[in-house]
């Protein structure tokens, strides 16, 4: 479907009209016959639409305008973080001196953004707590894995290979068990208690010399700090395990607690979530790891060091376990990052904090009465309620999704926790307005009233949209994988 005032490229084209203009080739053109087999070269033109440059750029603007994202409204995506990209970072990370250099060249050409890297390491294991930080993981999962790499690493060097399980609660991240998995660990479940908290006995029986790590997201996914955090780390450290952090929720404690102090060995941030980079459409990401001294020996090389006043990577790493990603890591990503640190100091980084906090405390009280509410205690960055009232009903929480499309506003992460049934996982973080959360408040509260008066239009949603309610099942099963121009009786009853 798609609106007849701007139909598609390939309906518009027109035998003759062009869209582009190139120079003539400046190097020889090559026979293409005498360089690859037959049945790799076209015989035929491909069938590209003819268009003006006119008809491309409103094309494309179009379909520009279709997308949502967080410079164009409300994306409260439970464990997502989908804050706010200052457009200063953008400046920062296009500077000729940043945007122009290129990986491989000698590291006393291009000291400045070593600098940069290096102050980077620095600010980030301050704010964690940790003795040393790698910038090398390209996102969240590649963290973990990078993590659970070296704890790994550790318990080999001391010849504890029958370490071979990893604990994972049920509040966890989701991809902790993945990240686990791809590790060559075996995973173990740990309960969440009736305050959806880490069950601490669950844990204690769980917990013995097998165990490797306990992979902990603090405040966890259902946006709850775990309260026994010291208990918990005393029991895995008494049993000779570590405890990894995962960073995804760092926004909830960011300058006002540190993972070191709670505990944990090895930690990962998503620089693209607390840190302000672009999240979202596939990256990039960056996925920093923050390890203990005792974990330092393994940190991926080359390790970026500083001598004298100067920059250097350094290869000589016996113990490390080895390179995670090409060059050090994905540069334009931490300069954001970076540039965010700064930006913000310790008192802005407190704020961000409190705010994320207070937002959505304040958005949680408010809909508790139209919603269930499965953990009613105080919450830090997110929380997350439950459709079952609205089930019971006729009406999924994925149709209250569907209908909040029409309010012009990105659902919130559905069904996740898995812990949680037809659950809402809300994330306002701290850049939104309040005029804002009480415009997405006044959304839900009018679904939730639809859902009591007028089922049929939250089934059936989005109206609004320029696609509506999809056939998953047929989208699933049958999926449409290449382009069909359509007929001209197709453009009609467009």
């Amino acid at each position: 479907m798609h609106n007849e005032n701007q139909p598609l490229i390939f309906e518009v084209s027109k035998p003759g009209r062009i869209g582009y203009s190139l120079t003539e080739l400046d190097v020889p053109e090559v026979d293409l016959d005498a360089l690859l087999p037959d049945t790799f070269v076209r015989k035929d033109a491909p069938e590209l639409p003819e268009v003006s440059e006119l008809d491309i750029m409103r094309h494309y603007t179009a379909l520009s305008n279709r997308n949502h994202g967080v410079d164009t409204g409300f994306y409260p995506l439970g464990s997502c973080t989908m804050k706010y990209n200052p457009k200063i970072n953008e400046a920062v990370a296009r500077m000729a001196g940043f945007a122009n250099i290129h990986p491989l060249q000698a590291e006393s050409t291009v000291q400045g953004a070593m600098e940069v890297a290096y102050d980077l390491q620095e600010h980030l294991s301050e704010i964690t707590g940790m003795a040393e930080v790698t910038l090398q993981p390209a996102a969240g999962a590649h963290g973990e894995w990078t993590a659970l790499m070296m704890i790994r690493a550790f318990h080999e060097a001391n010849g504890d290979t029958d370490r071979t399980k990893v604990l994972v609660p049920d509040s966890a991240h989701g991809t902790n068990p993945a990240s686990a998995t791809v590790a060559g660990f075996d995973t173990v479940t740990v309960l969440s208690d009736e305050n959806g908290l880490v069950d601490i006995e669950d844990l204690r029986s769980k917990v013995d010399s097998q165990t490797a790590a306990l992979m902990l997201t603090n405040p966890n996914t259902l946006g709850l700090f775990e309260e026994h955090i010291l208990e918990m780390a005393e029991i895995v450290h008494g049993a000779g395990g570590k405890l990894y952090y995962d960073g995804a929720n760092l926004n909830a404690i960011m300058s006002q607690a540190r993972p070191g102090d709670m505990g944990f060995d090895a930690v990962h941030l998503n620089l693209h979530k607390t840190f302000t980079g672009p999240h979202g459409g596939g990256g990039p990401g960056s996925g920093p790891v923050g390890v203990t001294e005792e974990l330092a020996p393994y940190l991926p090389k080359p390790v970026l060091e500083k001598h004298d006043g100067v920059f250097t990577f350094n290869y000589d790493r016996p113990q490390s376990i080895g390179r995670v990603k090409p060059f050090y890591g994905n540069f334009g990503i931490y300069l954001r990052a970076y540039t965010y640190i700064r930006s913000m100091g310790p008192d802005g980084l407190k704020s961000v904090t409190e705010n994320a906090v207070l937002n959505a405390n304040y958005m949680m009280r408010r809909l508790e009465p139209y919603f269930d509410l499965p953990y009613p205690q105080h919450c830090k960055h997110e929380f997350v309620l439950s459709g079952r009232r609205q089930k019971k009903l006729g009406v999924r929480t994925l149709d209250m999704a569907k209908r909040l499309l029409d309010f012009g506003f990105h659902p919130p992460t559905v069904y996740f926790p898995l812990n949680v049934e037809e659950g809402m996982m809300i994330e306002p973080t701290e850049t939104e307005s309040k005029e804002t959360l009480d415009s997405f408040i006044d959304a839900m509260i009018q679904i939730a009233k639809e859902v009591e008066e007028n089922p049929e239009i939250v089934q059936e949603a989005p109206h609004t949209t320029v696609i509506n309610r999809l056939d998953e099942t047929k989208a699933a099963r049958k999926p449409i994988l290449r382009y069909t121009p359509a007929t001209e009786e197709e453009l009609v009853k467009a």
